[in-house]
């Protein structure tokens, strides 16, 4: 059993989990997740983590309640405990040795984005990071990124907190008015995925994106989570989560992602959700 020593609402459909995972914590590195099961009868959930902490043998995992599985996780608090947290799984993020590098997270992709952002600035790399959020309440980690960030950019649909706009929006400006990045790394929902390697590509900009949101099974076994990257077929879970994005069919990732939509719908309904 591993024990939840920490529960944080982020805002009223996310929320935080520090979980005691000794295995974990000693062997993880940033962009890697962990497979998630409540109890004997619980969905398996692939999760990416979102911080770890070797001294306290801890996992952060940050969780979005919008299916039968993550809302029942929802319920849980501090002391109780997941049955079964494995890990870690898929590829460490590609990370080098960049001068500098911008960030772009949309949403719930604040969470895992930070590790990656945090061991560059902890190599010498100059990091700044764009959070896009529908709302204030949405937008994740802004006081977080601050601490070894150059610069925190945020936008919003509404303009409640930061530009109004998107993500996209303040990416573009940046590089028109000359900022210079060797790379940059993108993660949040697919469509904002591919809209950012649209404004990345334009200007030769090296960009990685996660596929965190297709995964399923998160061995390999299920196939749920095939992508075409350069012509080549992967699997996210164990070829990625994190690939170049150039090289994504992104059409193909979000076809993929709508598959069980049906199926998920109708867990919901006999709950009353």
């Amino acid at each position: 059993m591993y024990k939840i020593l920490k529960k944080e609402v982020l805002n009223q459909a996310v929320f935080l989990f520090d979980v005691e995972a000794p295995y974990v914590a000693a062997r993880c590195e940033a962009g890697q997740f962990v497979i998630v099961r409540i109890d004997e009868d619980g969905e398996r959930i692939p999760l990416t983590i979102a911080d770890y902490d070797r001294e306290k043998n801890s996992i952060t995992i940050v969780v979005q309640a919008v299916g039968y599985s993550t809302k029942l996780m929802s319920k849980l608090e501090e002391g109780d405990s997941f049955l079964d947290f494995v890990g870690p799984l898929g590829q460490p993020a590609p990370l080098k040795k960049w001068n500098r590098v911008v960030g772009v997270a949309g949403g719930l992709g604040a969470a895992p984005l930070y590790p990656q952002l945090k061991k560059l600035a902890e190599d010498g790399c100059e990091v700044d990071v764009i959070i896009g959020g529908r709302s204030a309440e949405f937008v994740l980690w802004a006081d977080k990124f601050a601490k070894f960030c150059k610069n925190v950019y945020i936008m919003t649909d509404d303009g409640s907190l930061g530009g109004k706009g998107f993500v996209t929006n303040k990416l573009q400006e940046l590089i028109e008015s000359g900022e210079k990045y060797d790379h940059a790394i993108t993660i949040g929902p697919l469509i904002m995925m591919k809209n950012v390697v649209l404004v990345t590509k334009k200007y030769d900009l090296p960009t990685a994106v996660s596929l965190n949101p297709i995964m399923i099974d998160g061995t390999g076994m299920c196939g749920g989570c095939r992508v075409t990257v350069g012509g080549e077929t992967k699997f996210a879970c164990v070829d990625g989560p994190d690939f170049d994005g150039f090289e994504v069919d992104f059409d193909e990732c979000i076809k993929r992602q709508a598959f069980f939509k049906e199926e998920e719908h109708e867990c919901m309904m006999r709950i009353g959700e």
